[in-house]
């Protein structure tokens, strides 16, 4: 007697040619907009006007939306799929809030990395990109910022899909690559948003900030302990408290989005009665 073979997951939205490429546009988009302060040299203009970039860098909120849409309108997101969306963005953004300024208590990342895992790196992106814009509103934390963190959270979330054996692996095994992936990711989540704001500190108030004048080395360096000083505890602290959710109820959760995946049918063509 041989054991049952897991059924292939149901993708929600599926990742075609105009998607894919509008979401490689964003990504090299957003990834110059973290990491130009490694790259511009001491006197060049993106440094002149590094108290701007803020402003000018909130334009990547336009990019992410088209490619929300892109991904929407291509993959034919239908009812059921949004209704999934929207439950789960509504849930993650509710999360939120729980743990804000609490030692990186931020419990909504464990569920963004159970549901791009079984939903897929697709619907894993638009819904990281959506439950941010939402949590944002519902906190108040609308500014500058917010286009980076919908780029970062939807990247945290895609990565969690694109993990190997999505139809194959399960059980302790895949638990374990979910904790390890939510435990590094949310290190990396920290790193660039750090990227985001650190530029902006006043170079005189700290020998870690930014200095515009500095070589590559010198504030790669600046930035190393920029994150070791300010960041190190939270981002810790949102590692600890996603691997920990990810062990203890991970489990039940998966298999909850997996029997409502199969339940909603996403790949099922629609058809009607003719009566």
């Amino acid at each position: 007697m041989t054991a049952a073979r897991p059924q292939p997951q149901a993708r929600a939205v599926r990742l075609g040619p105009r998607s894919t490429a509008a979401l490689v546009l964003v990504s090299a988009t957003g990834a110059a907009g973290f990491a130009w302060p490694l790259f511009a040299g001491p006197g060049s203009q993106v440094s002149a006007h590094a108290q701007d970039a803020p402003w000018l860098f909130a334009g990547l909120l336009v990019l992410l939306v088209a490619v929300v849409a892109a991904t929407i309108s291509e993959s034919g997101l239908g009812p059921k799929a949004v209704a999934m969306l929207g439950v789960l963005a509504a849930t993650g953004a509710a999360l939120r809030p729980i743990g804000a300024g609490t030692a990186g208590i931020e419990p909504m990342f464990f569920l963004m990395v159970l549901s791009g895992r079984v939903l897929g790196p697709g619907f894993g992106y638009v819904l990281g990109c959506v439950t941010m814009f939402a949590s944002a509103l519902l906190t108040g934390g609308v500014g500058p910022w917010m286009p980076f963190q919908m780029l970062a959270m939807g990247w945290f979330t895609m990565g969690a899909g694109l993990l190997p054996g999505p139809d194959r692996l399960r059980g302790r095994a895949e638990l374990f690559m979910l904790a390890g992936y939510g435990f590094l990711a949310a290190f990396a989540y920290g790193t660039v948003m750090n990227l985001a704001g650190w530029p902006f500190m006043d170079a005189l108030a700290s020998n870690i900030a930014f200095d515009p004048d500095a070589a590559v080395p010198a504030n790669l360096a600046r930035f190393v302990a920029y994150c070791l000083a300010t960041s190190l505890g939270w981002d810790l602290g949102r590692a600890v408290v996603t691997v920990v959710l990810t062990l203890t109820i991970g489990t039940t959760l998966l298999k909850a989005l997996r029997r409502a995946t199969r339940r909603a049918a996403f790949e099922s063509p629609v058809t009607f009665d003719p009566r």
